[in-house]
């Protein structure tokens, strides 16, 4: 019963109020249906993660209309993702360098831009001249030692992602639980999580509740479906993936919980998985 309960709790508290994309709302807020404050709450320093650039463009500074806090102000340069709230003045709505903010902004840098063909291009960052490498060296150096922004973790962008129509096996799923080698580019190993018919990579934003010693960690390298509906913690019936059994009102808690990873947390889908 203690442990029902636990996992009734999780549910819902990451399908309370719908928040914005990112996995994180990283200013402290008040509200209790936050589901992503809780999150910083209870992690006042998060592990690294990786960012899609849909989860990175959250991060402009700007009011958030459905939490009305103010959203902390993320940029990536050469993929390192950089938290410089603490220079909002600067690269917050109003200031000089307000257009970096939410995005990779490397080549802009490196070029000293303000033209918007330079933004969210991480694969120009490798086709800059030596004077060009130079600058961006410079601006990752000061950001990093001089100014000391916290580094979040890094970009991934779109086209390095995996195909989310690749069919994936459980096998597959399970030699991405969060322990297997870090990717080129990564901040974090992927941590799969199956829930029915795809396949979503939480380490997007999922890492201080999905890796190894975490809460969740159960659900990592599985096709959760089964677990998700039925709120339960339990190992076996994690490794469980029949849902053919389900009542109606499980399948909705699963359709659920299938949401929020991917409309609210916008965990990418990486693949699918086959099912009868």
């Amino acid at each position: 019963m203690v442990v029902l309960f636990f996992v009734y709790v999780g549910y819902c508290f990451f399908n309370s109020a719908s928040v914005s994309s990112k996995d994180t709302n990283h200013t402290k807020g008040k509200s209790s249906d936050n589901r992503d404050e809780v999150e910083e709450e209870d992690n006042e320093v998060e592990p690294p993660r990786n960012f899609t650039q849909k989860q990175l463009l959250y991060f402009d500074g700007n009011m958030d209309p459905k939490t009305q806090e103010t959203k902390p102000v993320y940029f990536a340069v050469n993929g390192i993702v950089f938290d410089v709230t603490k220079g909002r003045e600067f690269y917050g709505p109003g200031g000089p360098y307000q257009l970096f903010a939410g995005h990779e902004c490397g080549v802009a840098l490196a070029k000293m831009s303000f033209d918007t063909q330079y933004l969210d291009d991480l694969e120009g960052c490798s086709k800059l001249n030596h004077g060009e490498k130079e600058e961006l060296d410079n601006w990752i150096n000061k950001f990093e030692h001089w100014r000391c922004y916290p580094i979040k973790g890094r970009l991934i962008p779109d086209c390095k992602l995996p195909d989310p129509g690749r069919v994936l096996s459980l096998e597959d799923l399970w030699e991405h639980n969060g322990e297997g080698p870090v990717p080129d580019g990564y901040a974090t190993a992927p941590i799969y999580i199956g829930a029915h018919d795809k396949v979503y990579d939480v380490s997007f934003g999922g890492v201080s509740f999905y890796a190894k010693g975490c809460s969740y960690n159960v659900f990592a390298g599985r096709n959760a479906a089964r677990a998700l509906a039925t709120m339960s913690l339990d190992a076996e019936v994690a490794k469980n993936p029949d849902i053919s059994d389900l009542t109606e009102k499980q399948i909705k808690v699963l359709n659920d919980w299938k949401n929020t990873f991917e409309e609210r947390k916008c965990y990418p889908v990486v693949g699918r998985l086959a099912v009868a």
